[in-house]
């Protein structure tokens, strides 16, 4: 900013006109040119800060003066405020702008009737039925400002461009630096974290100990492992902005949207499912107290909300699929038929980690990169050990950035998977002999695996940015599993949001293979030749050389993290089986697996002496 004052940004228009969604782009913006961000959000200021108010036009004023008021403290500390209330009398939104001095009013103006064409929560419809009542637009007035700082058309712009004309007029006045100091304040320091502050959780000290004390009085809810991965990641500041399971507005708007209910974006549903006979004595306003399989209290949940979800839209939505035989859809259908909602404050890690030594958390791994003095980090997502397309793709990337995040997903996966500690020691040998260690950081991700394709490909991005990360991989059937999705239909999905709403930038690539014709590692970009000249394994393939005890080939894999991996095989129960070739598929999709599998059959028959 230009001096030390503060500032407020002031969106008033109809419900749907667009005015969260361009709130939280710019709260999302702001902080890239230095600028400290508080967000009132008007349903959010209605749950805490006026809760008990109606919408009577005194109700309505009152509750406006208390936004005012609490904005005016955040500009006094030099910070800017950004609020998103219909405030719908044109009044007290000047009254407002005498009070506070700086202030910039932002007019979300569209027609009611594409509103009502676009209304996702049916709100329109139940006010004309008289269902809602005093309804701003259908049953009470609102008065457009005469004289707004900027008008954005939400019918006939992209949230882009009205970001575009926001941010304009924001650096004509003074309040913001222009376009150059936001890039050198984004060089000096790492990309902020999602929603712009990175969430902590957990109580400390005596706070923690009345905590513990409380719990133990309160009804007990044991989560599942998903549950608990999913409660320290809220807790830890990976799931920022989320302080809490999402309620249903949140949980609603994620779903047909893929944005939380402020508008940032936000692409899986993060929800605590309990069984039906369990929900009835948790009402909301009560307290739970939350619990892991080994029977330790690790936190406390204040319940917002209580309500029976729509698996079956949940299902569609999310994973594109009902088909129970999808590893997302089953665990979702076999989750309790209750959802509850709300902040949660942890007295303890839900998991114990296996693995200690590694950092997990994004303040760890934020202050590494600050100590390296790394600025542009890209992050890898893995469930499987890193092969040598993987090793291509990564290498790649760290041409263009500082430092690469290693980042294992050690949650819950899906049987037959790789465990993570074998995984972890392909990991480490894998750096030591073929990476310059000191441009690589090795840490945990404890979740579980969704394999939701294209919204887990976001949903990896997001929480990547809250560990610092700028940049991310998205290589070829990201977070998939069988038929469900399109190999690249995850890169697609991020040309959905703009860039200043993602804040952290996808890196996509193509499948890679080791080319006969180059001698080396290459992708369709890169290298010439056809099927006959790529070698490039599936994981049953792999598995099967494994359990027939063959090390794959090094132009697949680097022998050292082969070793270990068919060390494990040797480890294992299951019998040594001969090398099956896998079902032939129809056409062309056909051709290019017969030919690859003649290129490596040929290929371990010379190395056999064959």
């Amino acid at each position: 900013m230009t001096s030390s004052e503060g500032f407020v940004v002031w969106f008033t228009g109809l419900s749907g006109s667009g005015k969260s969604t361009l709130a939280a782009m710019l709260s999302a913006e702001l902080p890239k040119r230095g600028v400290h961000v508080e967000s009132l959000d008007g349903d959010v200021v209605r749950t805490h800060l006026s809760k008990g108010l109606g919408f009577s036009r005194e109700d309505r004023d009152t509750n406006i003066r208390r936004i005012g008021f609490v904005a005016k403290l955040v500009a006094r500390s030099g910070g800017c405020a950004i609020t998103a209330a219909i405030s719908p009398y044109r009044e007290i939104r000047d009254e407002q702008r005498r009070s506070i001095g700086r202030f910039c009013e932002v007019y979300c103006e569209c027609p009611i009737e594409v509103l009502e064409r676009r209304d996702v929560k049916g709100l329109y419809a139940r006010a004309r039925a008289g269902e809602i009542k005093e309804f701003t637009g259908v049953d009470d007035p609102y008065e457009a400002p005469l004289a707004p700082e900027v008008v954005v058309r939400s019918d006939r712009e992209s949230p882009e461009e009205s970001l575009g004309k926001i941010l304009a007029k924001l650096e004509e006045l003074g309040y913001v630096g222009r376009g150059a100091l936001a890039v050198a304040v984004a060089k000096r320091g790492l990309v902020p974290p999602h929603g712009g502050e990175l969430v902590d959780r957990f109580a400390r000290g005596s706070a923690r100990e009345r905590l513990l004390e409380r719990a133990a009085g309160l009804p007990r809810v044991t989560l599942d492992d998903r549950g608990a991965s999913d409660l320290e990641l809220i807790g830890t500041g990976a799931y920022s902005p989320l302080k809490g399971f999402m309620t249903a507005r949140d949980y609603l708007r994620v779903v047909r949207e893929r944005r939380l209910e402020n508008g940032l974006v936000w692409s899986i549903p993060i929800t605590l499912a309990v069984a039906r006979d369990e929900a009835e004595e948790l009402a909301p306003g009560s307290e739970v107290a939350l619990a892991v399989p080994d029977g330790r209290l690790v936190a406390v949940m204040e319940i917002a909300d209580r309500w029976s979800p729509d698996k079956a839209l949940e299902a569609r939505e999310v994973y594109r699929t009902d088909d129970e035989s999808h590893p997302g859809v089953a665990y979702l259908m076999s989750s309790g038929d209750v959802y509850l909602g709300g902040e949660v404050r942890l007295l303890d890690r839900p998991l114990a980690s296996e693995l200690p030594g590694y950092p997990r958390d994004p303040a760890e791994t934020r202050a590494i990169f600050e100590e390296r003095g790394w600025r542009r980090i890209v992050g890898f997502q893995t469930r499987n050990p890193i092969h040598r397309a993987h090793e291509y793709i990564t290498k790649c990337a760290l041409e263009i950035c500082d430092g690469l995040l290693l980042h294992p997903l050690v949650g819950a996966t899906k049987k037959g998977d790789i465990p993570a500690s074998v995984r972890m020691r392909c990991y480490e040998v894998l750096i030591e002999n073929y990476y310059p260690r000191s441009r690589v950081l090795l840490a945990l991700y404890p979740a579980a695996m969704r394999y939701a394709g294209p919204r887990e490909a976001i949903f990896h991005a997001l929480v990547r940015k809250n560990y610092g990360c700028s940049h991310f991989i998205v290589g070829r059937d990201h977070a998939g599993v069988g038929h469900y999705y399109g190999v690249y239909d995850a890169q697609k999905a991020f040309d959905d949001f703009s860039p200043s709403e993602l804040g952290i930038e996808p890196l996509d690539f193509d499948a890679a293979f080791w080319s006969t014709v180059v001698g080396g590692m290459a992708t369709d970009k890169t290298a010439p030749g056809d099927a006959s000249t790529r070698i490039s394994l599936s994981g049953t393939q792999v598995r099967e050389l494994l359990r027939a005890g063959e090390m794959p080939p090094p132009e697949f894999s680097r022998p050292e993290v082969a070793q270990i991996l068919l060390d494990e095989a040797r480890g294992g129960r299951r019998p040594a089986i001969p090398v099956a070739r896998a079902p032939r598929r129809a056409g062309g999709a056909r051709r290019v697996f017969d030919a690859a599998s003649r290129t490596l059959d040929r290929l371990l028959a010379s190395r056999r002496g064959g």
